[in-house]
């Protein structure tokens, strides 16, 4: 792949959301949060329905509003950070390939969940790090907001204008467009709302997205 392409375009970035888009959790996450609503004695598949549309606060409140919401918290993070030593993952297909190709200082990790979580992420799947990671501990605003993804910019050393985010969720798209980036979502059958170029899977956004990168 690198052969295609003569050098790194200047002044041209990649920010990457991690869940959904490189790695491939949907079944950990249903599992971690099972486990959790087992600890609460909650149905499992109301708790995930709602996990899949809030946040953790907001799901704590709505499933189990008579719990400590720190107690709750401290729950999912031992579950998450068990699976993440012990859960099985995998990268979505073209992910390596991309990561690989892609200059280190050229792109960035904009998640939601935790640094150590990626971190542990990514080296049970075999996938390269970026310098920047930019996590849920960085910002006091999460995705829809454009924070996370302004600060990963702002790590570069990049415009906002010449940076491309690549998302599965609508929340991170929003957060992309508000940010004043390009947005292309993946991995999705329906395209968010919003999103500049839609592609079914990774894999097939491969080649525009290093295409985006590198001079022809």
């Amino acid at each position: 792949m690198i052969s295609e392409f003569a050098q790194p375009r200047p002044g041209r970035y990649v920010l990457f959301d991690v869940d959904g888009t490189l790695i491939d959790a949907v079944a950990n996450q249903r599992r971690v949060w099972e486990m959790w609503a087992g600890r609460y004695r909650l149905d499992a598949d109301e708790v995930h329905r709602v996990a899949l549309r809030t946040r953790p606060a907001e799901t704590f409140a709505q499933v189990a509003p008579d719990r400590d919401p720190a107690e709750c918290l401290a729950v999912l993070h031992e579950l998450e950070d068990e699976d993440v030593r012990s859960g099985v993952y995998g990268a979505f297909d073209g992910a390596s390939e991309l990561l690989g190709t892609l200059p280190v200082a050229s792109w960035a990790l904009v998640t939601s969940n935790y640094e150590h979580r990626v971190r542990g992420r990514f080296a049970r799947t075999n996938l390269p790090l970026p310098r920047v990671i930019v996590d849920a501990a960085a910002v006091q605003e999460g995705k829809p907001s454009p924070v996370p993804y302004l600060l990963a910019a702002e790590q570069l050393g990049a415009r906002p204008e010449d940076c491309l985010v690549i998302e599965d969720a609508p929340s991170g798209v929003e957060a992309g467009l508000r940010a004043g980036m390009t947005v292309w979502g993946v991995n999705t059958q329906v395209p968010a709302a919003g999103v500049h170029r839609h592609f079914g899977s990774l894999r097939e956004a491969v080649p525009d997205i290093l295409a985006f990168a590198f001079l022809p």
